[in-house]
């Protein structure tokens, strides 16, 4: 009998294993602002089930969808540098919600909405089939050790997954600073049905411009730590 996992029950396993840790964290007077202020604005429940993002963005444009966005730097930083695009943001931690609120109350900016819950639940029960431009997935938790591996979010499930919610020529733009994950992440794409590798080589991409490089990645790169940016393109 095969131990390989039928799709329907890889989607299962995704179900229950968490790929996060959910931490409150402390909120500070800036971000309970944002928070209180903010969320009436630009949040989104997932209660609210599968929507016409069309119609919450008031208009037609590319759409990017951003799993973890942690505090809330780099997704201010693209929806500043580009107006014209839609942004749908993912994070858990409550403190980074009022981050990115506050400032996106700050910068009065209208290009983006948030969830703040499971993205992978928002992925399947709220964004429409062959809808997204790109889903982005920068720095994820690692999960180093090895008994922890199964809680890595990219999967052979999460792939199809991504897969069916981008459009035909729409990107999964991983990135990481863990070698062995960015390893795991081209294993698993590179044989993930229905994508292309945009590497030329077949492995990683030199950092793409519109990816802002954070506080952490510059100190890494300050103490010779890599980071590797991987994008897959769905082909069909």
């Amino acid at each position: 009998m095969s131990d390989i996992p039928t799709p329907a029950e890889g989607q299962r396993r995704m179900r229950t294993i968490k790929s996060f840790v959910m931490r409150a964290g402390r909120m500070t007077e800036g971000q309970q602002r944002g928070l209180d202020q903010g969320w009436p604005r630009f949040g989104l429940e997932l209660a609210d089930g599968l929507q016409n993002f069309d119609e919450v963005f008031g208009r037609q444009a590319p759409r990017t969808f951003e799993i973890g966005f942690g505090m809330g730097h780099s997704t201010l930083e693209m929806a500043a540098a580009a107006p014209e695009q839609d942004f749908i943001a993912v994070e858990v931690h409550s403190p980074g919600v009022g981050a990115l609120l506050s400032g996106l109350l700050s910068q009065d900016l209208n290009n983006v909405r948030i969830y703040s819950c499971d993205a992978l639940e928002v992925l399947r029960e709220c964004v429409p089939d062959a809808s997204l431009d790109r889903v982005l997935l920068f720095f994820p938790d690692p999960w180093h050790k090895s008994r922890h591996h199964k809680r890595r979010i990219v999967q052979p499930a999460f792939a199809e997954l991504v897969r069916q919610k981008l459009k035909v020529g729409g990107v999964l733009h991983m990135a990481t600073d863990w070698e062995a994950y960015a390893e795991h992440m081209l294993e698993v794409m590179s044989v993930a049905p229905g994508y292309r590798n945009q590497s030329t080589s077949g492995q990683y991409i030199e950092r793409p411009s519109e990816r802002p490089t954070t506080k952490f990645e510059r100190r890494g790169e300050r103490l010779g730590h890599g980071v590797w940016d991987l994008k897959f393109e769905r082909i069909d």
